[in-house]
């Protein structure tokens, strides 16, 4: 069974290796060994671009994506109640703005979850709390 996961961006398969049952026991052994093969690659790439890139994931940066996606939320709503004010529908303009700010705080959301996924797949280094 294939799980497929939906967000805003992209659609996914199940990372999941799923055996043919027609073929023999050491032909999925053998496969299975190919695929941690590849999966270490892939894991290896991972490590060495994104470290290179974007250092160790500490603190003080998650601190950093936490803050702008707040702010970010707060410009949202305060974009929306403000062109909701006075009881009228919001202008084509007003809605785009609304918009705007959205995509500004799930880009946001996104790239922070996506730097938790990075600590968490160990990609990049954490330090220990002292």
């Amino acid at each position: 069974m294939s799980m497929t996961r939906t967000n805003s961006v992209r659609r996914t398969g199940g990372d999941y290796f799923e055996p043919d049952d027609a073929v023999d026991p050491k032909a999925h052994r053998h496969l299975r060994g190919l695929l941690e093969q590849i999966d270490y690659t892939a894991y290896t790439a991972n490590r060495q671009v994104l470290a290179g890139a974007l250092g160790d994931a500490d603190a003080q940066k998650f601190q950093r994506l936490a803050t702008a996606t707040a702010v970010a939320r707060a410009r949202w709503v305060a974009t929306a109640l403000a062109a909701t004010d006075g009881g009228r529908p919001p202008s084509r303009a007003q809605i785009d703005e609304i918009a705007r700010e959205r995509m500004a705080y799930e880009e946001l959301t996104e790239a922070y979850d996506a730097l938790r996924r990075m600590v968490e797949r160990g990609y990049l280094a954490y330090p220990a709390a002292e």
